[in-house]
């Protein structure tokens, strides 16, 4: 049956709004495909990697970007300086742009929820590079707390943004990454952050493939991972395991330093060297948390924790301190005045320390190392 002109039209519009919604949310007249006009929205190291890539891509013959323009904070941040440096547009924040202006918006560890009328400008949406796997580890620190938290597993999540709330999305991309022993955060954000912008260069080379694909969070497993605080770093000797101290100072200790109190001061422990063996001698299991000795054979202070000993090379009190001068400096002129062979110094938890920092010296049944 022949058709009308009047049907015919109308069924090649429902056609082409039909092959609309499923690349896309809402309608919109872009081309659909490659290369894209881009507005990248970051701040840090971690976002520095996805825009270098993204730069690089203009370049290709197969170019993924058109265009490309950023948008940052205020500020000596990475993403202003490579931004300058590769001579691309900057805007302020929040950026003036028109609707259409770019195609597609990415943010990769930015620190700003973006309003519904900034995201409405872009007929693809905007995309978020997330160093977890999302649902866990939403928030602005997944990195530090899969450190912190002794994750074996981690990944990369492509997801696009949604108003209101960070991190909840739905998911373009996702892939995992196995942790390897003894990693710090900062050496895990290198890898993510590398493996972050292929993978958004990827989705970015089949955003409507993608964009038809994605799929909801999972409503189970979600954690929130906060900024980190200075309150973190406080030891408390008697309640965190050897583990728990090794992976808080992989987490935070390039950033800020492990933190105790010795006579009422402020100790910052520095150069942290792990657990530590048969440090004292047997019997060591009646010394209290906190208990410290200066190891002179290995040139460390060992701290006794809930299950074990740590180590660390270095202190800062007023100054910066090998475990010897510390020991020679301090430590030792402290234990000469208490009376008794088995005195020894004492570091207070950061908890209950300003209630009990003249218990800096303590008895046991064993004699000083």
């Amino acid at each position: 049956m022949w058709m009308t002109w009047g049907r015919a039209v109308r069924l090649l519009r429902g056609q082409r709004q039909l092959w609309r919604s499923l690349c896309l949310d809402r309608g919109d007249t872009s081309p659909g495909k490659p290369p894209w006009k881009v507005l990248f929205f970051g701040s840090d190291q971690f976002a520095v990697e996805s825009l270098k890539v993204l730069s690089t891509s203009r370049k290709c013959d197969d170019s993924v970007v058109q265009c490309l323009e950023v948008v940052t904070l205020p500020g000596d941040v990475p993403v202003k300086r490579f931004a300058l440096q590769d001579s691309l547009p900057l805007h302020p924040w929040p950026p003036d742009i028109s609707p259409g202006q770019f195609d597609v918006g990415v943010v990769v560890s930015f620190g700003c929820l973006l309003p519904p009328k900034i995201i409405n400008k872009f007929p693809f949406g905007i995309l978020n590079v997330h160093p977890s796997l999302l649902p866990r580890w939403r928030g602005p620190a997944p990195i530090f707390h899969t450190v912190l938290q002794g994750d074996q597993l981690t990944g990369v999540t492509v997801m696009q943004i949604r108003p209101h709330r960070f991190d909840v999305g739905p998911i373009l991309s996702q892939e995992s990454y196995q942790i390897q022993t003894q990693v710090t955060a900062d050496e895990l954000g290198d890898i993510l952050a590398v493996k972050g912008a292929q993978m958004l260069l990827d989705t970015l080379k089949n955003l409507c493939e993608k964009l038809r694909n994605k799929k909801e969070q999972s409503t189970t497993g979600a954690t929130f991972a906060p900024k980190i605080s200075t309150s973190l770093s406080w030891l408390v000797w008697e309640e965190q395991t050897t583990l728990q101290i090794d992976c808080l100072s992989r987490a935070i200790g390039s950033r800020i330093p492990l933190r105790t109190l010795w006579m009422g001061r402020t100790l910052k422990l520095l150069d942290y060297v792990g657990k530590c063996h048969s440090v004292v001698p047997d019997g060591s299991a009646t010394l209290v948390p906190g208990s410290v000795f200066y190891l002179r054979e290995s040139n460390i202070l060992s701290v006794r924790c809930k299950d074990g000993w740590v180590g660390f090379r270095s202190v800062l009190l007023k100054k910066r301190l090998t475990a010897a001068d510390f020991y020679n400096g301090y430590l030792h002129q402290n234990l000469k005045s208490c009376s008794g062979p088995s005195a020894h110094a004492v570091f207070v938890s950061g908890r209950t320390g300003q209630a009990n920092h003249n218990n800096h010296l303590h008895k046991a049944n064993l004699p000083t190392t």
